[in-house]
């Protein structure tokens, strides 16, 4: 099972382990992109802080992410399920995981990111800040600059098993399982169960909940039948819509009564 998750725009501070090594990271299929992309972003926030700071979307509060990213190259690294934080990851709560679960998230977590593409969360990182929304000078919109790269990448990383979409839509755009792959995947929204609609903050929270229940419990489906079987089995409800057509994902929507 492989499980794609957007990341956080908060992370963790670097700390002061050692710096990024870029050719240590999963999916060295995507490492001349990565290159590409850290070479743009610290050349960009290296020279003038305010066409940085509109390029990179931050307000006058979040200048401070300017230097830092000037820095990326020598900054201290951590595993990015450390540097990832906000209300997706405080739910999945990595670090309380026991043993087992926490290898079976290394093996099948990856999160997509405007700088590095996708990771394990077991990659080191150091703390940034570029989403998939930027458009950066000289490359354009991040989430079509991905597309080639993962598109050669991402179906090996896929496997043979299921594929579980968590991704938000900026994200999503990066790489679109296609063919065979699309068959086996399945896209999650989750709504508030009176009202039928997506609640930002809820939506995160249980979408983080409902992997680190699946990685504690030990749980693989093979395919988007067998998940909606093994999410029931867990508690949830949950509707699905097997795709009309060969070569289209999976639809489930998780209902949930209370926003919390």
């Amino acid at each position: 099972m492989l499980v794609l998750l957007p990341p956080s725009e908060g992370k963790a501070a670097s700390g002061r382990g050692a710096p990024l090594k870029p050719e240590s990271l999963s999916l060295p299929g995507l490492s001349p992109a990565r290159e590409t992309v850290l070479g743009e972003l610290v050349e960009l926030c290296a020279g003038d802080e305010e066409k940085a700071r509109e390029v990179l979307g931050l307000s006058e509060g979040l200048r401070g992410e300017v230097a830092k990213n000037a820095e990326l190259r020598t900054a201290g690294a951590r595993p990015a399920g450390e540097i990832y934080t906000g209300v997706l990851y405080d739910a999945l709560d990595l670090a309380s995981l026991d043993a087992a679960a926490k290898r079976r998230a290394a093996r099948s977590l990856l999160v997509f990111s405007g700088l590095w593409g996708a990771v394990r969360v077991t990659d080191r990182i150091p703390s940034y800040r570029c989403s998939m929304g930027v458009k950066l000078p000289a490359l354009g919109a991040l989430g079509a600059f991905w597309r080639a790269p993962m598109a050669g990448v991402l179906p090996e990383a896929a496997g043979g098993g299921l594929v579980l979409d968590l991704r938000s839509s900026a994200y999503a755009a990066a790489w679109r399982p296609a063919g065979e792959v699309a068959g086996r995947t399945a896209t999650v929204r989750v709504l508030h169960a009176p009202t039928r609609k997506v609640v930002s903050h809820f939506n995160k929270a249980t979408k983080g909940r409902i992997v680190r229940s699946m990685l504690a419990a030990g749980i693989a489906p093979e395919g988007p039948a067998e998940l909606v079987e093994a999410l029931r089995d867990l508690g949830y409800e949950v509707e699905a819509e097997a795709p009309a057509k060969a070569g289209k994902p999976w639809s489930l929507d998780v209902l949930v009564a209370e926003i919390h």
